[in-house]
């Protein structure tokens, strides 16, 4: 649960950024999903003047931004039953940069995968109680099906209900962002 003393409020702005990495759009397809439903929950509550949602690529993500974020949603396929390389090298760049700094944000993940996704899920989960984040809900894991060569590395699409799925988990942030700031 996001509280006031993880905003300042002097500043009330607050921040929820998506950070995603993929090869075949599923992720992105996410996290853009996400960004929507986040966007909308802003909007039914009258909260977005006082709420930024941004939604940048894993490899373009700074510190500052991380800095400046309030929570975080991370969105990434499962490659070899762990995360991209990209992902991982987005965490390995601002591991030990923001330790202690973002402690006690809330965040959530997307993991984008063909039959599993548990063991990216994993090595998130991992990375964000080294950063003492706080998981929002249990990680969201959409099964694309894929499972041979061809299938794995085809572009995706995904269903309704999927992106769905990622707007909902958008929203619960933002909702949450919104009623810290009450």
């Amino acid at each position: 649960m996001i509280t006031k003393a993880h905003i300042n409020m002097l500043d009330t702005t607050v921040n929820l950024l998506i950070v995603w990495h993929s090869r075949t759009t599923a992720s992105q397809q996410l996290a853009f999903s996400a960004h929507q439903g986040a966007k909308k929950v802003l909007e039914q509550l009258q909260s977005h003047t006082r709420i930024g949602v941004n939604c940048i690529p894993a490899e373009q993500a700074t510190a500052p931004q991380l800095l400046a974020a309030d929570a975080f949603l991370f969105c990434a396929p499962e490659n070899l039953a762990s995360l991209s390389g990209e992902m991982k090298a987005f965490f390995d760049q601002h591991y030990y940069a923001l330790l202690n700094q973002i402690n006690g944000r809330p965040y959530g993940m997307i993991i984008s995968a063909g039959t599993d996704g548990q063991g990216a899920a994993k090595q998130v989960q991992r990375i964000c109680t080294g950063w003492r984040l706080q998981l929002v809900q249990p990680p969201l894991i959409v099964l694309t099906g894929a499972d041979t060569a061809e299938s794995i590395w085809a572009p995706k699409q995904l269903s309704p209900e999927q992106l769905h799925q990622a707007e909902e988990l958008g929203g619960v942030l933002a909702a949450q962002l919104t009623l810290a700031l009450d």
